[in-house]
């Protein structure tokens, strides 16, 4: 499709809307083509609320709060979700195998080329299964998706993917050795991150670090100066096997430092976040009350920890997880450059 131009008049506006349409008629088919091959998967297609008592526990997300008044007139306060994923996991615990949601979801602080502050996540889980299956499951929707918007072509600001090629699968580990030189997993001995000797290493590869900068902040940076834009050119890459202390919802792998967790990148886009889902009530606690004391050191501010989903993990079969941008989906397939080009109604500079 066509190249968008960017637009000062509101997205009603007749020749703006004209332009977009073929895009928007797009993500209509792209949605429909999603929705057709999760239920021949035998998923069910769920509906959680969007107001919830925790918008999730990651420590650079931040949410919408609004106050909840009882019947009382008693306040309480709530959050409009980031992900659905604590009420998601809550249905695998009530017995449900197979699900799936087509997920508005908000996050706060975040605008641009990529980022919207309300977009949509296609989440699915299986229970009883490895988290290996959800990359079977990124490819075919990949596919899909191409083939609903009449592309063989994934692409993004000159960058593309054929949508039919195989993935390349390259772990987090290998990707810092070859896009940075940095050897990963010797900053992580015995699992714990090794500071000093992340920031020795970034600032060799020409990585400029701050005095205040915590290993995952030296990860980011690596991660975004270096990596992300090797990723997923000419076909997609999965990457493998993040860092246990970058996952705090996941299972750990064999090997301690590293946990069942991979993400999904197309063009240079990262696409999916997916995990073998942690199911260890205590350890899940624990990992989310460390993030939140992170994020009152950054940010000054925390989120409360749902303690209904706490409870729900206990009894929540073995399972895998994983999201899926949409809004970045329909990018890739039409060639959007930019999200608002691919929303019916974006929302507004603040």
């Amino acid at each position: 499709m066509p190249e968008v131009p960017p637009h000062t008049s509101p997205f009603w506006a007749p020749h703006g809307h004209a332009d977009r349409r073929p895009i928007l008629l797009a993500r209509g088919r792209i949605v429909a083509a999603l929705r057709a091959w999760f239920t021949a998967e035998d998923f069910v297609e769920v509906d959680t609320a969007a107001l919830q008592v925790s918008p999730g526990n990651e420590i650079h997300l931040h949410a919408f709060a609004t106050t909840l008044a009882a019947s009382d007139g008693t306040p309480s306060r709530r959050y409009l979700r980031t992900s659905p994923e604590f009420a998601c996991k809550k249905l695998l615990a009530a017995g449900e195998a197979r699900i799936v949601e087509f997920a508005k979801v908000f996050r706060n602080r975040e605008r641009g080329a990529l980022h919207h502050p309300e977009f949509t996540l296609v989440e699915w889980y299986r229970a009883g299964e490895r988290y290996d299956i959800l990359m079977g499951d990124c490819i075919a929707i990949l596919r899909a998706a191409a083939r609903a918007a009449g592309a063989r072509q994934l692409t993004f600001r000159g960058r593309s993917a054929d949508a039919f090629a195989e993935p390349e699968r390259l772990s987090v580990a290998e990707a810092f050795a070859r896009f940075a030189g940095i050897d990963l997993l010797a900053t992580l001995s015995q699992g714990a991150p090794d500071r000093e000797r992340f920031a020795v290493a970034a600032v060799a590869a020409g990585i400029r670090i701050g005095d205040d900068d915590t290993w995952g902040d030296i990860f980011s940076r690596v991660l975004v100066e270096r990596i992300e834009a090797n990723l997923g050119i000419g076909r997609a890459t999965i990457l493998d096997a993040y860092p246990a202390a970058l996952s705090a919802l996941a299972q750990q792998a064999e090997d301690p430092r590293v946990a069942e967790r991979f993400e999904l990148y197309v063009c240079g886009v990262e696409l999916a976040n997916g995990f073998g889902e942690l199911n260890d009530a205590k350890a899940q606690r624990r990992r989310l009350e460390d993030d939140m004391a992170e994020k009152q050191r950054i940010y000054g501010e925390r989120y409360p920890i749902d303690e209904d989903f706490i409870a729900a993990l206990a009894q929540m079969p073995p399972a895998c997880g994983i999201a899926l941008g949409l809004d970045r989906l329909v990018m890739l397939a039409t060639g959007a450059s930019r999200i608002d080009q691919v929303l019916w109604t974006p929302t507004g500079e603040a």
